[in-house]
């Protein structure tokens, strides 16, 4: 395929190494600073500029939206308006309503693919785990329990991340929605959210929104499944920690390589008579494959013309529930998904 790169920061530079290894083709790059355009065509190939729209207007077949998260929505809906498919990072767009806008452009062209950057479905163990649960290894579903986050680094309040006017949200839009998207994998019928925003330490200098560094919520089903988070920007030393817990047994999943450690799947099987469970183990060392992994992903759904995993739907449910922990958060009440 062409490929266009609109965002030529890390996610951007690495999206395009990836495109680039799987056989397609950079045709163009943009970047509000135009050196850093450069410095990604001189890696990848491609024609560098600061005009996004020549990218998702031009010869190309599908463009790679990796912007701040202000820019996601815009630029995903000309590019699809233009008939290119289209893989827009998280969060999508910064709401709801943003997001409900680039859905509606997909149907408009509903012979284009449009995907969400969700690469921790497609993270070895997350992607074993899923597959297990689907042939029934647990059995049915009870709970979810999940963990994530980081510490930040000096300066990082001064970020767009934690603009809000910028970013939409903080840590529960910023690496939180990972996790909810998992949960919706999971458990696609959860609807009830109660939660709490905290801005401990990374604190703008700003009179405006403070963008939350900590966020905890649970999140139940109509069925009574319950999914429970905790995300942090203050989490010093990295982490990940997703679990799933059925009739006959568990799935954990944990770290992501890199800093946030080893990633591996424990498979938990519950002995009926009491007891100790039986576990297996099964560890992914190596380089982090996800990135690859869900742009071949992307590619078979164009060639398949058909839905890929992690669609725009996907994108929306997820901030429907992110903005029900924050009405939440603001009303000291449960809340519910609003229909759209």
């Amino acid at each position: 395929m062409k490929i266009g790169i609109v965002g030529c920061g890390l996610i951007g530079a690495r999206r395009a190494q990836i495109a680039l290894e799987s056989g397609d083709q950079i045709v163009a790059v943009a970047d509000t600073d135009l050196s850093r355009a450069r410095q990604v065509a001189e890696k990848v190939g491609g024609e560098p500029s600061v005009d996004w729209q020549s990218v998702v207007r031009g010869n190309v077949d599908a463009v790679v939206v990796a912007t701040s998260n202000n820019w996601l929505a815009p630029v995903t809906i000309e590019a699809l308006t233009h008939r290119k498919h289209v893989l827009v990072e998280k969060p999508m767009a910064r709401n709801a309503v943003e997001a409900q806008a680039v859905i509606a452009a997909q149907e408009r062209n509903s012979s284009l693919v449009l995907k969400v950057g969700f690469n921790h479905r497609f993270h070895p163990a997350v992607f074993r785990a899923h597959e297990l649960y689907e042939q029934g290894a647990i059995g049915d579903l009870l709970f979810l329990r999940g963990r994530y986050g980081h510490g930040g680094r000096p300066g990082y309040e001064k970020e767009w991340r934690v603009d809000v006017k910028v970013s939409g949200g903080g840590e529960l839009l910023d690496q939180g929605i990972h996790l909810i998207d998992l949960f919706n994998w999971f458990a696609p019928d959860l609807e009830q959210a109660v939660g709490f925003t905290e801005t401990y330490t990374w604190k703008s200098a700003s009179n405006t929104a403070q963008a939350e560094d900590n966020a905890f919520a649970i999140f139940r089903s109509v069925s009574g499944r319950v999914a429970s988070l905790h995300v942090s920007w203050t989490q010093w030393k990295n982490l990940f920690s997703l679990e799933v817990f059925g009739q006959t047994g568990y799935l954990l999943m944990e770290g992501l390589g890199g800093s946030y450690g080893m990633e591996r799947l424990v498979i938990g099987h519950r002995r009926m008579e009491g007891g100790i469970p039986q576990e297996e183990t099964i560890e992914y060392p190596g380089k982090d494959g996800s990135w690859i992994a869900e742009w071949q992903e992307f590619k078979s759904a164009i060639e398949r013309n058909s839905q890929p995993v992690g669609n725009g739907r996907d994108g929306f449910k997820a901030l429907q529930l992110i903005e029900a922990v924050y009405r939440s958060a603001g009303s000291g009440t449960v809340s519910r998904l609003t229909s759209r």
